[in-house]
């Protein structure tokens, strides 16, 4: 049902429209089902986080593509049918190719790039060692661009449906509207799915990981690091609809940076509760998050659990650790004097775990943006460890192929520059008949390997429930 009036504005060049319709009896998965485009996007949060639970998001039918290798970056026009190939970091291109689009709506996101930013992206700006196997062919950055996009507001009940298009007249915009309403209103794609089960292998057995982290311990005894975070890659073979996967991923663990997005060849999914970077005009905040133990069984048992994580001393070391990098990673982009910690390791409970959480805050400097943030930003601390490049170098030595897009950021920069990026961790991804999910664990001076190996496995297994085998998959 429509709601108040819809609205055309012209905007530096751009033009958009947008209405509201009443969306009581709607949810996020029922839209997204009926979207009939191709590469669909949906992200969401839940309402229990209520600082980041307000908004859900959700699109199809790009009409462009950004693909980072290194120092190249391809451009595909996904409307005319061409590619061009330019010798420039995808960030650095994307930051001069994206329009700057501001409209007076009071939504976080309404047009520009989904996607995410890998890992190994650093490679282009930081020697931290030859290049690793990439056998899942991943891209170290992938952007898709949308102009009509649908918002959710989950506190009023309100669903955005956006059309906007940089030098577009407006009458232009109307079909846009109107396929989307007519994709919206059709209900005929039922809501119900079967549960598929999937079944994890790890690729490296107990012992080899094991070794694995006391050669990192000798790396730390020796003063080369205080921490690294050594990472498992575990494989699956998938049977029936991925979407059903993330539907009992979200029930199994909601958070507050849920996402799944199709970009055709292959897919990624998952339910992160850290956010790697946020701006919002020049405010700039990271939230690390290290320290964790399962939650109780009973509030007497949780609220001992809560406990004594915050009397862990390793727990607390570890988290001091990577509160101090990302200061540092503020530092390098931030106004002097700037840089706040609003949020000091408080707990926040999840379905199955506990973390000690923080929020680290700033305000970027004249002549840094969202992009130079993000690139600041990338990776986070609490995936590499501390030095940053000399633990990144270590991990370099010790893994086996590249992490790809995890430990980095996904989410939106949307067509004002704002962008949100949640850590690329608690994710999985779709290629063909597999299935890939990478876990890790923070190593310090005192760590027990048996201690960080079950670490591991545990956060594998609290991420939808999956059955983890921890026979080597061969």
């Amino acid at each position: 049902m429509l709601i108040g009036k819809d609205e055309i504005a012209m905007e530096k060049e751009a033009a958009f429209k947008f209405i509201k319709l009443n969306a009581d009896t709607l949810t996020p998965v029922e839209l997204f089902k009926r979207l009939t485009g191709k590469k669909k996007f949906l992200l969401e949060s839940t309402l229990q986080h209520e600082k980041k639970g307000k908004f859900s998001f959700l699109g199809c039918d790009p009409y462009e593509e950004i693909i980072g290798f290194g120092n190249t970056t391809k451009h595909i026009d996904l409307v005319n049918h061409t590619t061009k190939t330019i010798q420039q970091n995808a960030l650095t291109y994307m930051e001069r190719h994206l329009p700057h689009i501001s409209i007076d709506l009071p939504l976080p996101f309404y047009g520009g790039a989904i996607g995410y930013v890998g890992y190994d992206t650093i490679r282009a700006s930081e020697h931290i060692g030859e290049a690793l196997t990439n056998d899942v062919n991943m891209p170290d950055i992938h952007l898709m661009l949308y102009k009509n996009v649908l918002v959710f507001d989950h506190t009023s009940e309100i669903l955005y449906v956006i059309a906007i298009q940089a030098g577009a007249k407006p009458e232009n915009l109307e079909n846009q509207l109107t396929n989307l309403q007519n994709q919206i209103n059709d209900a005929k794609f039922s809501s119900a799915s079967q549960e598929t089960p999937i079944t994890f292998y790890p690729e490296i057995t107990k012992e080899a990981f094991q070794q694995k982290i006391t050669t990192a311990k000798k790396h730390i005894q020796q003063g080369d690091i205080f921490q690294v975070v050594l990472s498992q890659r575990m494989k699956a073979t998938v049977r029936g609809d991925t979407f059903s996967f993330y539907r009992q991923l979200r029930k199994a663990n909601p958070s507050p940076y849920m996402f799944y997005i199709d970009f055709e060849h292959y897919l990624i999914l998952g339910a992160s509760p850290e956010s790697l970077i946020e701006t919002r005009g020049r405010s700039i905040m990271t939230n690390p998050i290290a320290g964790t133990k399962p939650r109780g069984k009973t509030p007497l048992e949780d609220a001992q659990q809560m406990d004594d994580l915050l009397k862990d001393e390793k727990e607390i070391a570890e988290h001091r650790m990577l509160i101090d990098l990302s200061r540092n990673d503020l530092g390098r982009i931030c106004e002097v004097g700037s840089i706040s910690i609003p949020t000091y390791m408080t707990i926040e409970k999840y379905q199955h775990v506990m973390h000690i959480v923080s929020e680290v805050h700033g305000t970027l400097r004249n002549g840094y943006n969202s992009f130079t943030a993000l690139k600041s930003c990338l990776p986070a601390g609490t995936v590499t460890g501390a030095p940053k490049i000399r633990a990144m170098q270590i991990i370099n030595q010790l893994e086996k192929t590249r992490r790809g897009f995890y430990g980095g950021g996904i989410g939106f920069i949307n067509y004002n520059h704002d962008l949100t990026m949640a850590l690329a961790i608690r994710s999985i991804i779709v290629t063909g008949k597999h299935a890939y999910l990478q876990t890790g664990a923070g190593i310090v001076h005192d760590s027990d390997p048996e201690k960080e190996y079950m670490e591991t496995l545990f956060k594998a297994r609290s991420l939808m429930e999956v059955s983890i085998n921890d026979c080597v998959n061969r």
